[in-house]
């Protein structure tokens, strides 16, 4: 199938795609600094630059999109119609970093969790989520 967007169109769209600052990404934020959490953002030192780094406690959280990280079972997961050949070696690419990334801040002495963007939607079940995660926050943190 051929793309119905023309190219200078598709890499304006494809541009403003952020990796960073993302709205999922601030809404965990938000929520581990609103409970007493504090922690460092995208530390290039430790493999696959988490989201999210609690040094004290050794833990990460990456905030994953549903699409570009491939969310299986999610309706947000679609496959793109156009360019196939392009798309799924682009995805596989990605799923075998993620893991790979998981595994070596492991080894590291480091546990990670991954957040799905369709995850951050309510308040309630992140917050539970991240708590289960980190454990309580430390006083005077």
């Amino acid at each position: 199938m051929v793309d119905r967007i023309s190219k200078e169109r598709r890499s304006a769209n494809m541009a403003r795609i952020r990796s960073k600052d993302t709205g999922p990404e601030m809404r965990v934020r938000q929520i581990a600094h609103r409970y007493g959490y504090r922690f460092r953002l995208h530390r290039k030192d430790l493999p696959g630059k988490p989201d999210i780094v609690f040094s004290a406690r050794r833990k990460v959280i990456f905030v994953h999109g549903c699409f570009w990280h491939r969310h299986e079972g999610c309706i947000d997961c679609s496959e793109p119609k156009s360019r196939q050949d392009y798309w799924q070696p682009k995805f596989a690419r990605t799923k075998a970093r993620d893991q790979r990334s998981l595994q070596l801040l492991q080894k590291a002495g480091w546990s990670a969790m991954v957040i799905w963007d369709c995850e951050t939607k309510t308040d309630d079940d992140l917050v539970a989520a991240i708590f289960n995660f980190l454990g309580p926050p430390k006083v005077g943190a």
